[in-house]
């Protein structure tokens, strides 16, 4: 049985250098390393690129439908290529990590991710592996949805896509070393950080 990542991000130019957009820059950095384009899958809003990591069949998706009503779009690929939950992974950026941060999980809440909501809604489970990718709170009274929605700046994008490129690594240990081992090697501050805590909520 092949495994599902599913990169949870925004359709189009306009969202593409987001934070919110973390997810789906890690599984287009997996595809892009193994040479694999996407296409559009029949009768389904999604995405795919089909690769091997290791010796695993995985299948890339990334939905062509705005986050918060993404995940029928991944349901229905895992429904149509008979991936259960046990195999299927979501990447997506957590602001309730340090910039940075990476933890490697199975199951839990959505923290407020619509993505994610969507996503427990549509598999009618919680149970499956997650890849969250630290993009910390906005400064200041900033809105959340304006932080994770604007363009990156400049300055930051360079580490932005250092950040896909770790969550990416990341993918490629859980589905080869598992989760323990995944755990293990992630799941520590970011680079440069002398903390791995998440900043408290603020709201």
């Amino acid at each position: 049985m092949a495994w599902l990542v599913a990169g949870l991000g925004n359709p189009g130019e306009r969202y593409a250098q987001t934070r919110h957009n973390l997810g789906r820059m890690a599984v287009e950095e997996l595809a892009r390393d193994a040479r694999a384009s996407f296409k559009k899958v029949r009768f389904l809003p999604i995405e795919i690129a089909e690769v091997r990591i290791g010796e695993e069949p995985v299948v890339l998706a990334r939905s062509t439908r705005f986050m918060n009503e993404a995940g029928p779009s991944y349901a229905s690929l895992a429904r149509k290529r008979d991936i259960d939950p046990e195999r299927f992974v979501a990447v997506h950026d957590e602001l309730d990590l340090q910039p940075g941060v990476l933890r490697i999980k199975r199951g839990g809440g959505s923290a407020g991710h619509n993505g994610l909501r969507s996503l427990d809604r549509a598999l009618g489970t919680s149970d499956y592996l997650r890849v969250r990718v630290g993009i910390g709170r906005p400064p200041g009274r900033q809105d959340p949805a304006d932080f994770v929605l604007q363009p990156i700046g400049k300055g930051d994008r360079a580490d932005v896509e250092l950040l896909a490129g770790r969550a990416a690594d990341a993918v490629r240990s859980l589905l080869e070393d598992g989760l323990e081992r995944t755990q293990d090697r992630f799941n520590g501050a970011a680079p440069g950080s002398p903390s791995n805590d998440a900043p408290p909520r603020t709201n």
